[in-house]
């Protein structure tokens, strides 16, 4: 049996101090001359950003001209697309931290991106789902689909979470005609429902019942007929349908947790928040019009889980002023210098070979010698 021996090393401390001191200043001089490389389509994410945020300054103008107050602790960025705790028209439960997050008008280029990711072109039509709950993601879809000459086809709900826009005189419906008036977005919706439980605003007072009709009524809003869930369905499918195939469609884009356009809980996580480019055809569970244009191939933009998608793309989650134009890994990345790590990763091997060869030189002698 051949025995096994222990044989310690004729390296000196010397040695591995040079290995170190090299390995380390190299480490340090890859991570100080990081870089920031400019994103693609960066203009076109600057143009989107900007006119999201003219078209905040616009609601902001509006309602103070309308003279209602914006509470700058529930609204610090003070454009007036934050709601309240609870009013009649309010549809469920919300949170504060999600919408104040989603006043930022870099959503919008992140829109676009997911939009060209998606491989949308000039011309091109999308499927719109939008909710009362984000008025402010709302202006980003309209900002980037307009940055990008894009055709939308839109279905909106009325009623709001918490803390959206679920002033019952100011509802999304006013809020993108008066956007529409002044000339920002060439855009409005093709119907709209109740939105809330079961797309039939199920829970809402009487007088938010009546609130909610005074706004159909004072801007003469198409309203689908449907009375419950599949119903509902259907009419927004053959909406979509009216206007071209389903299978024409560049993408489909879901603004919040509108029951019928997302399903149930259970079936909302088929999808994750942000780009979905495929997604498996799935039969069980209850319907939804994403899962009708995921199963015709159609690339699904869900707009969701609003803190995750800011601290995926570095953008700020307690913003407490506006956040700046340009902000987040979508303009610009951090990244590394390849030159400079390159010639650090060939000095540490060179260091290491000449190391080694002068030991098995050492050894070679210490043979002869003997």
């Amino acid at each position: 049996m051949k025995g096994i021996y222990w044989k310690s090393s004729s390296k000196s401390v010397f040695y591995y101090l040079i290995l170190a001191v090299v390995s380390l200043s190299g480490m340090y001089l890859v991570e100080h001359f990081r870089f920031e490389k400019v994103q693609s389509n960066y203009s076109e994410k600057i143009e989107a950003a900007k006119l999201a945020t003219k078209a905040f300054e616009e609601i902001k103008s509006y309602k103070k001209s309308k003279n209602k107050k914006i509470d700058p602790n529930s609204d610090p960025s003070g454009f007036g697309l934050i709601g309240e705790f609870f009013t009649p028209v309010t549809s469920n439960l919300g949170s504060l931290r999600a919408k104040q997050i989603s006043n930022n008008p870099n959503f919008a280029a992140l829109v676009l991106e997911y939009l060209i990711q998606a491989g949308v072109h000039k011309g091109d039509t999308v499927g719109v789902s939008l909710s009362g709950s984000f008025p402010a993601l709302n202006i980003a879809v309209y900002s980037a689909a307009k940055v990008l000459e894009l055709k939308l086809v839109i279905i909106s709900s009325l009623t709001s979470s918490q803390w959206g826009a679920n002033d019952p005189d100011f509802l999304w419906p006013d809020m993108e005609k008066e956007l529409y008036i002044r000339g920002i977005f060439p855009y409005k919706s093709l119907a709209y429902s109740w939105g809330g439980i079961e797309d039939q605003a199920f829970g809402i007072s009487k007088e938010g019942s009546k609130n909610l009709q005074n706004s159909a009524s004072r801007n003469s809003l198409p309203m689908l007929h449907s009375k419950n869930y599949s119903e509902s369905l259907e009419e927004r499918m053959d909406l979509y349908s009216s206007v071209i195939p389903l299978s024409e469609y560049k993408a489909y884009i879901n603004v919040g947790g509108g029951t019928v356009s997302v399903g149930t809980k259970k079936s909302a996580g088929e999808f994750s928040s942000g780009l979905n480019l495929k997604h498996p055809i799935i039969k069980e569970g209850r319907d939804s019009v994403m899962r009708r244009f995921a199963n015709v191939g159609i690339p699904i933009i869900h707009l969701v889980r609003v803190e995750e998608l800011a601290t995926q793309n570095g953008f700020t989650i307690q913003p407490k002023k506006i956040p700046e134009i340009g902000e987040g890994k979508i303009f610009k990345r951090s990244e590394y210098d390849l030159r400079i790590a390159s010639t650090v990763l060939v000095g540490i091997l060179a260091l290491l070979y000449m190391f080694f060869k002068r030991d098995s030189f050492i050894e070679e002698d210490r043979d002869e010698s003997l």
